[in-house]
């Protein structure tokens, strides 16, 4: 056990270096001078060289590189060119928003998801069977700016039930937290729901024809514990890296969601800071989204031992 942990620790560093090497190296790709596009075009040439030489852009690449990893390693992100402000500041602002509406949506989808799988694969062919799929289908394929604007426009304007935008912190008022909240929270978990549901039916139908789901028939278990004890949990593996695949959505933010119900979060300020060129604040958000969805991969690589004992006795 203790040599699995540590070799996956060390290919997670390997992997967070190297991200770290692409968002940096991808961001300097972006045509535009950050310094021009701050000051604006009418800026004097002093004023562009004092800029860019606060925040280092005059100097060279690699440079810039290592001055931000050796500020990093401290806890300090740099400074954003747009907001005149410590990047970790902008991001822990930002942060809460989005993940108060990532986390239930992330939630939802898995249980509801799971349970949709379980039921679609135990009535295969059948009519329930039939409208899971269906609507796991137009969950994976309908975007979700389309489904939002549906939503504001059903429940919003016609029947008047749910507000069209907003955002209320669950600290200011839980209330209000839900009543804005529920529309992109549910817009959210549908797609993520429909791809937890098809990833368990799939795995489901699988593991049910399976030699040894018959036997435990044949020996007389009741169909619940031969379902729910047996096979639900040797199907479980595929399912639970589709849901920490779907983490990344709870930091990073669904930008589409966000940006049809005016939800400041991390997606819109990552698109903003791209198209300001704002360097700092970009490479802050890519490198904390890449941070936590690398823990959380790494955290699942230690679940699949809870879930299968075969995978543990390969520790060993």
């Amino acid at each position: 056990m203790g040599k699995f942990v540590i070799k996956r620790l060390g290919i997670s560093l390997v992997v967070i270096l190297l991200i770290s090497i692409f968002s940096f190296s991808l961001v300097h790709m972006l045509p535009g001078d950050p310094a021009v596009l701050a000051l604006g075009s009418e800026a004097s040439e002093t004023d562009v060289e004092n800029f860019r030489e606060k925040y280092n852009l005059n100097k060279p690449v690699v440079e810039q590189y290592l001055l931000w990893m050796k500020g990093m390693l401290h806890g300090d992100l740099g400074d954003s060119i747009a907001y005149s402000r410590p990047v970790l500041s902008c991001l822990a602002e930002r942060l809460p928003r989005t993940v108060s509406i990532g986390l239930p949506a992330l939630i939802i989808s898995s249980i509801l998801g799971i349970l949709a799988g379980i039921i679609s694969a135990i009535y295969r062919g059948k009519f329930i069977d039939n409208l899971i799929t269906f609507l796991s289908t137009v969950g994976l394929g309908a975007p979700q700016f389309w489904l939002g604007i549906v939503g504001i426009w059903f429940f919003g304007m016609k029947l008047g039930w749910l507000p069209l935008s907003g955002y209320v912190a669950p600290s200011e008022d839980f209330g209000q937290y839900v009543y804005y909240g529920i529309m992109p929270i549910l817009i959210l978990s549908f797609s993520l729901l429909a791809s937890v549901a098809r990833q368990t039916r799939s795995n489901m139908l699988e593991v049910v024809n399976q030699d040894y789901i018959r036997t435990a028939r044949a020996d007389g278990l009741a169909e619940r514990s031969v379902i729910y004890k047996h096979a639900l949990k040797n199907a479980l593996i595929p399912v639970i890296t589709t849901i920490g695949m779907q983490v990344r959505v709870v930091v990073g933010g669904s930008l589409m969601v966000e940006q049809v119900f005016n939800i400041a979060g991390i997606g819109t300020l990552l698109v903003s800071a791209v198209n300001g060129r704002d360097y700092m604040v970009v490479q802050g958000c890519v490198f904390m989204i890449s941070l936590v969805t690398v823990a959380v991969n790494f955290l699942i690589d230690l679940l699949y031992g809870v879930v299968d004992p075969r995978i543990r006795k390969s520790w060993r």
